[in-house]
C-alpha cells in the first residue's frame, strides 16, 4: 500500500501505484523527486559488462549452458545497468523478445553487454547482448538479445521517478524510439489479457 501526500493530509492507496501495474507511471510520493537527483544521465554511464566461464554445474546434459542461467544472468545484467541509471531500489516488470540464436558450451566465457536504452516516467528499458567467446580462439558471436522493463520502487513498494537519458547520437534516437514502439505493445497485450 502506497501513501500518498495530499495537501497536509496523507492517505492510503492500495490501488494507483502497484508495482504490478508496469503500464502506470503515477508516482506515490509526489515529493520524492526531491530528494532524489534527476539530473539527465547518458546511456554510456549505464553500460554494464559481465563475464564468466561457463562451468559445468551451470549446463544441461548436452554440454551447453542451461537457458534458464542465461535468462537469470540476462536479469542482472539488466538490473546493474538500471541500478546505474537510477540509483533506486528496482524490480523487473518486463522481458521482451529473448531468443537463444546459439548454445555455449560449457568452458567457453559468456559474456552480458547492457546498457539503458529509453526512460519512462518511472520505467526504463534496457538492452542485454550476449555473447559466446571460446576461451582457445578467442572466437566471439552473439548468441541472445533481450530487453527487459524495470521499474523504479521506494522502500514501501512505490513507484518513484527516474532520472531521463540524454539521446546524444542519431542510434540512441533510434533505439529509444523503437523502445517506445515495444512500450506501447506491450502495453496493448496487457490490455488485451486483462480483458
Amino acid at each position: 500500500m502506497c501513501r500518498i501526500r495530499v495537501g497536509s493530509d496523507t492517505v492510503s492507496d492500495p490501488v494507483s501505484d502497484t508495482v504490478s501495474d508496469p503500464g502506470s507511471d503515477t508516482v506515490c510520493d509526489p515529493d520524492y523527486h526531491i530528494r532524489m537527483d534527476l539530473t539527465p544521465k547518458r546511456a554510456a554511464d549505464s553500460a554494464t559488462e559481465m563475464v564468466q566461464v561457463v562451468l559445468p554445474n551451470d549446463a544441461n546434459p548436452l554440454g551447453f549452458i542451461l537457458g534458464g542461467t542465461v535468462m537469470h544472468l540476462i536479469d542482472i545484467a539488466g538490473a546493474i545497468a538500471c541500478h546505474r541509471h537510477t540509483r533506486t531500489r528496482l524490480v523487473t516488470a518486463a522481458v521482451d523478445d529473448l531468443q537463444f540464436l546459439h548454445p555455449i558450451k560449457v568452458g567457453d566465457l559468456i559474456i552480458l553487454k547492457s546498457r539503458v536504452t529509453c526512460v519512462f516516467t518511472t520505467s526504463l528499458e534496457v538492452q542485454v547482448d550476449v555473447f559466446s567467446e571460446e576461451t582457445l580462439t578467442g572466437r566471439r558471436r552473439r548468441t541472445s538479445r533481450a530487453f527487459l522493463t524495470f521499474v523504479a520502487i521506494d522502500s514501501d513498494g512505490c513507484r518513484v521517478q527516474v532520472p531521463p537519458l540524454l539521446v546524444e547520437t542519431e542510434e540512441e534516437r533510434r533505439v529509444c524510439e523503437e523502445a517506445q514502439a515495444r512500450r506501447e505493445q506491450r502495453l496493448r497485450r496487457r490490455i488485451l489479457a486483462d480483458d
